[in-house]
């Protein structure tokens, strides 16, 4: 058992082992969202979570250890913000004949996202630096880190409180637009990529093209809007 115990100790300080943990907790993960048919509930990135948080925890693995290891994919979410441009270039004459919607829908969705955020956290006694973090959850976490950082909050806490959001919106987004009786694919996906990211960008390309490219247009508008929103909206309502 020692020796076993020589070899993981030696095999959890190696950047690769993390980086395939993460890899391998979500290609199964996606298996199992695709066994049960793509159902808002299984997510992908909540099971890849889970797992992932096992292994840690089973094995005692501090998180600063095993983001060392896998900070490459984090590395990898300031090329991804970037590439969202695509869809935004590639339907520019679709997003053109709907720009005064979508920038109506764009400004009222990152303001009240903004605003309950952090009026309900002052209205709670929310520490100012949570508050901070807090602010910038509905945006992709490359960006939403950034602005924390800057403006003195967390990034761990941003990280996960974005994951958070992203998560809840991805499982929502199908049952409350089917309740809503909204159909058209441009504002289910614009609604899910502006309120929910990253994360319910892909949950909307499993439902529709349309909708995801819509998504990722809200979600790259939105991580601009917002980076110029926060500092804003934290000194007007303080």
């Amino acid at each position: 058992m020692s020796g076993e115990f020589a070899v993981w100790v030696y095999l959890a300080r190696t950047p690769l082992l993390w980086l395939t943990v993460t890899l391998v907790a979500y290609l199964v993960a996606d298996r199992i969202s695709a066994a049960s048919g793509r159902h808002p509930v299984v997510n992908p990135v909540l099971i890849a979570i889970a797992i992932t948080s096992t292994v840690l925890t089973l094995t005692g693995t501090p998180y600063a250890t095993y983001f060392d290891g896998a900070q490459f994919v984090h590395f990898l979410l300031g090329p991804a913000t970037v590439v969202l441009a695509m869809p935004l270039y590639e339907h520019r004459a679709t997003v053109m004949r709907a720009l005064l919607p979508m920038l109506a829908a764009l400004v009222s969705g990152c303001t009240v996202a903004l605003g309950s955020a952090i009026l309900l956290g002052r209205a709670l006694g929310i520490p100012e630096a949570v508050i901070v973090s807090l602010s910038p959850k509905s945006v992709t976490s490359g960006v939403a880190m950034g602005i924390s950082e800057a403006l003195g909050g967390d990034p761990t806490l941003t990280a996960v409180l974005v994951m958070l959001t992203g998560i809840t919106g991805a499982i929502l987004v199908t049952p409350l637009m089917q309740a809503l009786g909204i159909r058209d694919m441009r504002a289910r996906g614009f609604a899910v990529g502006l309120a929910a990211h990253g994360v319910g960008t892909a949950r909307a390309f499993q439902v529709s093209e349309v909708a995801g490219t819509f998504a990722g247009i809200a979600m790259g508008l939105n991580a601009f809007l917002t980076a110029i929103f926060v500092p804003l909206a934290l000194r007007i309502l303080s």
